[in-house]
């Protein structure tokens, strides 16, 4: 018998991807260079040159056999290692090689910590706004999603709220830091606190929460902030990490999933990720992938190209009268909707061809996503069509 719950998502786009497709048809019908997409958090930067040159090594100088064939279901022992070895030395905080799985990017790193560490008649906690298949991903683990909103100003964690929300059904709690969809990176202060909280939680109610980060965006910062490594500040805490983003190849799909060596029971957390990976047909990463993983570390895409981006989009809403979130991290720029509507907002940016995801996609209302990993002359083509959304709005006055 068919699984409804699986027929709904696999016929139900999510609005993000939805906004894609009604995009690729728009510009079916009037021209590539008129519709001015802004849905996808799907980068335009070139790759590091060590990416394609790593490639062509590996395809060259590596037996088939070895390149193409299965590794660990965990992953690559010697990419494990890499990895580890490049954790220690740069966040001064021993792994080894064991505390590590190699994932199908982000998503299936989430997916299997999700699935090892919450079930049914559990809860997960998540900060709204929030990445949309945060929810996906918890239900798939039987667990229910509890969206705590954070401060409506600065998008931090809402430490009072969040302590108020944990109670003897909290399995977990997501961090995204740097945020999707907000680009807000949380502070040092914020996150000790946060620590301190669950702390105190776990002892009240006698077994552990646990911390997952999700970390792709973890090099995209601007303006010298700084993203904390999260398991030096709490002991029961996972790593989900992809190289989509800093390397620029999201549809490589390779990423990792780290299992404090400081978290209780580390062996048998580590046993649950594996176990899950196996349940969820997530063993053996893409190998070719995994061994390019190794040549890569430390290198980044040139991420000036969305920091001018960033500065320029908003600089130039502002000035047409728009509020926005001054994004630190990541590469989505979190713009007010001027009477409150987030989907009647991005309606009447579609009117002018302009592709927003409104926030009520991210657990929020009163705000559109705006992804600025596009080309600079995508942004500045867009400017004449947003100056005239803010018209709309505000009349002629800016």
């Amino acid at each position: 018998m068919i699984r409804k719950n699986y027929e709904y998502l696999g016929s139900v786009r999510s609005a993000i991807r939805e906004l894609f497709e009604y995009g690729l048809r728009r510009k079916a019908e009037i021209g590539q260079g008129k519709v001015f997409d802004f849905s996808l958090g799907n980068p335009s930067v070139e790759p590091p040159a060590s990416v394609n040159e790593e490639l062509a090594r590996l395809i060259k100088d590596t037996e088939a056999t070895a390149l193409h064939g299965y590794t660990s279901a965990q992953g690559d022992k010697i990419t494990r290692e890499a990895v580890a070895k490049y954790i220690t030395e740069t966040q001064g905080f021993a792994v080894s090689a064991e505390d590590l799985y190699m994932t199908v990017g982000a998503a299936a790193a989430l997916s299997c910590a999700l699935s090892a560490l919450s079930g049914p008649g559990e809860e997960v906690i998540v900060l709204a706004p929030y990445f949309p298949e945060y929810k996906v991903f918890i239900n798939q683990a039987g667990a229910e999603t509890r969206e705590v909103l954070c401060d409506p100003v600065s998008f931090q964690p809402d430490l009072e709220a969040i302590k108020a929300a944990i109670n003897e059904r909290t399995a977990a709690i997501i961090v995204n830091s740097p945020c999707n969809p907000t680009g807000a990176v949380y502070t040092r202060d914020n996150l000790v606190a946060l620590a301190d909280i669950l702390r105190n939680a776990e002892a009240e109610y006698g077994h552990p929460i646990y911390l997952i980060a999700d970390e792709p965006y973890r090099e995209l910062v601007y303006g010298g902030a700084v993203v904390e490594y999260l398991p030096k500040l709490y002991d029961n805490c996972i790593v989900c990490y992809s190289f989509s983003k800093s390397l620029s190849i999201p549809g490589e799909r390779i990423g990792y999933l780290l299992v404090s060596p400081k978290v209780e029971d580390r062996g048998r957390v580590y046993a649950a990720v594996c176990g899950a990976g196996r349940s969820l047909g997530y063993v053996c990463a893409p190998s070719m992938l995994q061994k390019l993983v190794p040549a890569c570390l430390g290198q980044c895409a040139d991420i000036e190209i969305y920091d001018r981006n960033r500065i320029l989009l908003l600089e130039k809403l502002t000035e047409y009268g728009f509020e926005a979130v001054k994004p630190e991290g990541a590469f989505y720029l979190f713009l007010k909707a001027p009477d409150g509507d987030a989907e009647a907002f991005s309606e009447a940016a579609k009117r002018h061809e302009l592709l927003l995801v409104p926030s009520t996609s991210f657990g929020c209302g009163g705000y559109v996503r705006i992804s600025y990993c596009v080309s600079t002359e995508q942004i500045k083509n867009a400017l004449p069509a947003f100056r005239a959304l803010a018209e709309e709005y505000f009349g002629d006055k800016k």
